[in-house]
This record gives structure tokens, C-alpha cells and sequence, in this order.
């Protein structure tokens, strides 16, 4: 490090010594961390229209009451009982797939999302997906 400082350091240093200002606390804005206003839903034992139905309902409450992010539990489908039914295929769940599938492709509730992501495994992993609201307006 060089000890020799500059006349403009000096005189930086002096009038910043002289002054009332407060130095900002970093340490303040680093522990803001944005708070997430949650909601979660379990939907095992729904059917496919039952989930989609409830989903969309939770999503436009949510939406109006200000919450920002949801937890959509949909299982992994390893209990699903779509193997009595021979148009659904055995290695698919119900719900996994098709509850995202129903919401992206519904154009009035992607206008008051941001983003669809798996969960984390504490909330259901890939059993489970979060859904982020935008801010209502």
C-alpha cells in the first residue's frame, strides 16, 4: 500500500472529517432481505380438473391480497392412480406436469406472474413448484 498521499486526498480526507454527514451503514442494507408474502397449497388427491380449478382460483386471490410467491405441491405421482387408465402414461404424473402445462398456457394468470420454478427440496423438490406474483397495481 502507498503511504504517500496525494494533495487531493488530503484535502478530501479533511473536509469528509469536518463534516456532519454520517457514513451510511453497509451492514444495514445487506441484512434486508426481500420478504416473501407466501401462500402454499398441497394438491394430492385432487384430480387434473380439481387442481386446475383451484390453482387458478388460489393464483387470482393471491394476486389481488398481494402475496408474491406460492408453493404448488403436486407429489412426484409415484401414488397416482393413472395406471388404471390406459391413455395416461405409466412413467407420467397427473398433476407434476400438467398443473405448470395448465398455467403457462392460460394467458390471464401468466399477465400476473414473473417466473415458475421447482422448489427447493425442504418445500417438496421436484414434487413442488413455486409460483412468483408480480405486485398488483
Amino acid at each position: 500500500m502507498n503511504d504517500n498521499l496525494t494533495d487531493k486526498d488530503r484535502r478530501d480526507w479533511k473536509t469528509f472529517l469536518e463534516s456532519n454527514d454520517k457514513v451510511p451503514n453497509k451492514d444495514i442494507n445487506n441484512k434486508e432481505k426481500k420478504i416473501f408474502k407466501s401462500q402454499s397449497i398441497d394438491l394430492h388427491g385432487c384430480t387434473l380438473q380439481e387442481a386446475n380449478a383451484i390453482v387458478e382460483s388460489l393464483i387470482n386471490k393471491s394476486f389481488k391480497e398481494g402475496t408474491n410467491k406460492l408453493t404448488i405441491v403436486t407429489g412426484k405421482g409415484l401414488h397416482s392412480k393413472n395406471e388404471a387408465d390406459p391413455f395416461v402414461s405409466k412413467d407420467l404424473s397427473i398433476l407434476k406436469y400438467s398443473v405448470p402445462e395448465f398455467i403457462k398456457n392460460n394467458n390471464e394468470l401468466m399477465k400476473k406472474i414473473t417466473d415458475i420454478k421447482e422448489a427447493d427440496v425442504k418445500d417438496g423438490g421436484s414434487g413442488a413448484f413455486y409460483v412468483y406474483l408480480k405486485k398488483l397495481k
